[in-house]
């Protein structure tokens, strides 16, 4: 038996997506290669100089994204078929723009106390869980990372004013 899914809008179509992906992993490619070129991709005497292999990488990307490109605007009969629909992108948006917050909040209160109010959040938010949950887990996760990567593995992460004044 199958069963009827009702769809929302479309958001945007596969043909826009392989256009804008192609045009991304084009401009990759060029700044791929003008760095290599930057740095030599040449052969010296000795072997091949620091850019070599990363230059024939992008050329191999670049030719690609404009395949991909090429392919995706002038086919005939393009691919208009829905890539995202508006209620998949509203849930896209519930974990991308939280995630966002997180990355800039960990250069202003570091990676442990943004780790701490992100877990926090999403699981009051998503979960639902209660608050004697939700603290323990958003207190014991960083704390636990914090004692691997700075203390057993000496790796230093972003640290803000809680660990300063704590004299880390």
């Amino acid at each position: 038996m199958e069963h009827e899914t009702q769809s929302s809008e479309p958001v945007v179509t596969n043909r826009t997506m392989e256009i804008v992906a192609a045009l991304f992993f084009a401009t990759v490619a060029v700044i791929v290669m003008a760095d290599s070129l930057r740095v030599g991709a040449g052969w010296a005497p000795d072997g091949p100089r620091a850019g070599y292999f990363p230059f024939y990488v992008g050329l191999v990307m670049l030719v690609s994204s404009l395949s991909t490109l090429g392919i995706a605007v002038f086919r005939r009969a393009g691919d208009k078929s829905t890539f995202v629909e508006r209620d998949q992108f509203a849930l896209v948006m519930q974990v991308f723009v939280p995630s966002m917050v997180f990355v800039v909040a960990v250069g202003f209160i570091g990676i442990y106390v943004a780790a701490m109010l992100f877990i926090a959040f999403f699981m009051h938010w998503v979960g639902k869980y209660p608050l004697r949950t939700i603290l323990p887990v958003a207190v014991l996760v960083p704390a636990a990372l914090f004692v691997a990567f700075e203390i057993w593995f000496l790796v230093p992460l972003p640290k803000g004013p809680l660990e300063a004044m704590l004299g880390y």
